[in-house]
């Protein structure tokens, strides 16, 4: 079997999936390029009989047709089966060709489910029909469903109104790596960077599998992301519309909340994303942030001490995030772009934002590094809108179940961070702020994260109760929800 990095919960949930003695219907869904196929397609070989991935932008007869080629090469021994005229004499085709492969436990695997329901097809409706009356009587069968484009995969098959409603049995939301999994998986494949390197590697890919794979050995962060993001042939060249396009069929739509969002790196409310975004007030934009949302390109986040109505969503993609601040406007193809680039005060102003992404998508491992990971929090960001603030605001607050709240300051510092007599006022005058506004009788404690800590001075003594690294980013840990 190829090593597969990291996914220890999904394997576990897989192991459980094969392993029973019923039909199961697993749902797998997830942004394109984060590893879905291959895990599934490796990790399950010796269960898969069948396998199809549905076609972009094909005819339903073409469809058709591929799909009962695959079932003539992988079920027929390669012998030709005639056409299917629809979607239920196909799936009642496969249903005969099963019958002989089911003295074993056996699995049919769906791959790009979403891109096989073509206009007037009743695609759907035939898979369920399938499902219902066939597969799910089938104890020594499971059934994979995989999709790249996530709202549709939701909307349609999680959400089913119809004879779907309540059949999926498992489901797996595939994630991005960890930083401790993209060390691994970088590792792997003989590229070994220090953690500074792989955070700012990070920071310009995501924990994207087949990004990350455009890494080669004797290479730093830069010289990787020049050649993959700003040369022509790169990898990443073109890969923001192609993105977009592939996950979503109204992508201009989505594609104007990316770019609303990305010229606010705090984050903008509903309504403010209507406003600058130019889209409806209805609930089609409810329905856009959702699949953004759910595909993971977007984060929704509720202020400290406010209500969901006041839910305000960040862009937390990485790629997105550095595409539209660095490749869209330096795409000359001119060799050195981004080794001129990552020395720029811009480039220091933007690595410091998205390092906190990068630590907030990160919660768990700082959890586990303070030693809570046992106890309830809720993390949220807070931002004075009194004059006692001065405009402040806190990167991130753990509020702890235990009383106590982490007001959490983030730096993104190549060597120890030094702090000096003013910044250090500016620290306690957050605090101020946080206390007096907020109302709180909790234990507040000051948590300083960067990458590589900072100089205890006089400046520090009394003011920072704990402190994070880099090293504290890379704990293994299960994404949560």
């Amino acid at each position: 079997m190829p090593e597969i990095i990291g996914r220890f919960e999904e394997k576990l949930l897989l192991d459980e999936i094969a392993d029973s003695e019923t039909a199961e219907l697993l749902a797998v869904y997830g942004r394109r390029r984060i590893g879905k196929t291959y895990l599934l397609r490796n990790y399950l070989k010796q269960y898969i009989c069948f396998e199809y991935s549905g076609i972009h932008n094909i005819s339903t007869e073409l469809q058709l047709e591929k799909f009962v080629h695959a079932l003539s090469l992988q079920l027929n021994s390669g012998t030709v089966l005639p056409a299917c005229a629809d979607w239920f004499a196909a799936f009642e085709m496969l249903a005969r060709l099963l019958k002989k492969k089911l003295r074993k436990r056996v699995a049919v695997f769906l791959d790009e489910f979403p891109w096989m329901q073509t206009p007037k097809s009743n695609f759907l409706a035939a898979f369920e029909n399938f499902w219902n009356t066939y597969a799910v009587n089938q104890p020594n069968l499971f059934v994979i469903i995989c999709g790249s484009a996530a709202g549709w995969m939701i909307q349609n098959v999680i959400r089913n109104k119809g004879g779907l409603h309540n059949r999926i049995t498992r489901k797996i939301v595939l994630q991005p790596f960890t930083l401790a999994e993209t060390e691994m998986f970088l590792n792997s494949r003989n590229v070994m960077l220090n953690r500074y390197q792989v955070i700012q590697l990070y920071m310009a890919f995501g924990g994207i599998p087949h990004y990350l794979n455009e890494a080669r050995p004797g290479l730093s962060a830069a010289q990787i992301i020049e050649k993959a993001c700003f040369t022509k042939t790169g990898f990443l060249y073109n890969e923001f519309t192609d993105l977009y396009k592939s996950l979503f069929d109204s992508a201009d739509r989505h594609l104007r909340i990316i770019r609303a969002l990305s010229a606010k790196p705090a984050g903008l409310t509903r309504n403010q994303v209507i406003k600058i975004g130019k889209l409806q007030s209805g609930g089609s934009t409810t329905l856009l942030l959702e699949e953004l949302s759910s595909a993971g390109f977007i984060t929704p986040y509720i202020p400290y001490g406010k209500k969901t109505k006041d839910t305000i969503y960040k862009l937390t993609d990485a790629f997105s995030l550095f595409y539209l601040k660095f490749m869209e406007a330096n795409r000359t193809g001119t060799k050195g772009t981004w080794l001129r680039l990552s020395d720029t005060a811009t480039w220091k102003s933007w690595s410091g934002l998205a390092f906190e992404t990068t630590c907030l998508k990160h919660l768990p491992a700082l959890k586990s590094a303070l030693g809570i990971q046992g106890i309830y929090t809720q993390a949220s960001i807070w931002r004075s809108k009194k004059n006692t603030g001065g405009g402040a605001q806190i990167d991130l607050v753990i509020d702890r179940r235990d009383n106590c709240i982490n007001l959490c300051e983030i730096k993104f510092y190549e060597n120890s961070f030094s702090i000096d007599k003013k910044y250090a006022a500016a620290l306690r005058q957050k605090m101020l702020a946080f206390k007096q506004e907020t109302r709180t009788r909790k234990q507040l404690f000051l948590t300083f994260i960067s990458c590589m800590g900072f100089q205890h001075n006089e400046n520090s003594l009394g003011l920072v109760h704990r402190q994070l690294t880099a090293d504290d980013l890379f704990i293994p840990f299960k994404y949560e929800g």
